[in-house]
């Protein structure tokens, strides 16, 4: 996985470095215990580091980012722009 992007506040964080089912079940298991501070990526280039506060009932979604993106529908493998596709 090439990284995991979370969206928090309507801003959008990563992690690098984690697997997806072990990010989940630490959120999981922080949520049950009442609040947990995750710690992300801010921007990009070199770390620097933030800290969200998760409680129940505050959103989040958890976006993996695999290390290939999959092709997009229409797509003829770099054969130049697709016909499938109109404005």
């Amino acid at each position: 996985m090439k990284r995991i992007d979370v969206v928090y506040g309507g801003e959008r964080y990563s992690i690098g470095g984690r697997e997806l089912d072990e990010l989940l079940g630490e959120i999981e298991a922080g949520i049950a215990g009442g609040v947990h501070w995750l710690t992300v990526n801010d921007g990009e280039g070199a770390p620097r580091w933030a800290h969200l506060l998760l409680t129940p009932g505050v959103p989040i979604a958890v976006i993996p980012i695999p290390d290939e993106a999959p092709p997009l529908a229409g797509d003829r493998s770099g054969d130049g722009p697709s016909d499938d596709i109109r404005p």
